[in-house]
């Protein structure tokens, strides 16, 4: 036999060794990668639920001015309540929760309901709150969203 049939061409061995190094690097840049992706999205579930609940807010304060005293159909907490909950697209509606208010200067609670302080020129307040539970895969994390709004009844 020749030596040159039992040599390891260097080429040859170097392509081997490379291949683990790719399998390597790869991994050391796909999983920041994904990583990123995943928290970019994340965050944006964050931003959208907290725009969900402002507009539900805006929405259901809107709902209850044009309920007053003086429409057919007056508007309760648990009309305002329902309104919100079926407004909901992308969040668990069940843990929606919703306070409304038509007096809001009184003191913290005791904020009297729509009987008697739901005419025309009064103020209504409406306060919605979420638990969101992000998507983080290694922690039980809960963050506590909210918005409210208050108008003048006007109907």
């Amino acid at each position: 036999m020749s030596s040159a049939s039992r040599q390891v061409h260097p080429a040859r061995s170097w392509i081997r060794w490379s291949r683990g190094q790719t399998y390597a690097e790869f991994m050391m840049v796909v999983l920041p990668t994904v990583s990123l992706i995943f928290g970019i999205f994340s965050f944006a579930m964050t931003v959208y639920t907290w725009s969900f609940l402002s507009n539900a807010a805006r929405d259901a304060v809107r709902y209850a001015i044009v309920h007053g005293s003086k429409s057919s159909s007056p508007a309760s907490s648990d009309d305002i309540q329902t309104f919100v909950r079926n407004e909901a697209k992308g969040v668990n509606p069940s843990l929606i929760t919703v306070t409304s208010c038509w007096n809001p200067q009184a003191p913290p609670n005791q904020c009297p309901g729509p009987t008697g302080n739901n005419a025309p020129g009064k103020v209504v307040s409406v306060s919605v709150a979420y638990s969101y539970h992000p998507f983080y895969p290694f922690a039980s994390v809960t963050l506590p969203l909210s918005s409210s709004a208050q108008m003048v009844i006007s109907n």
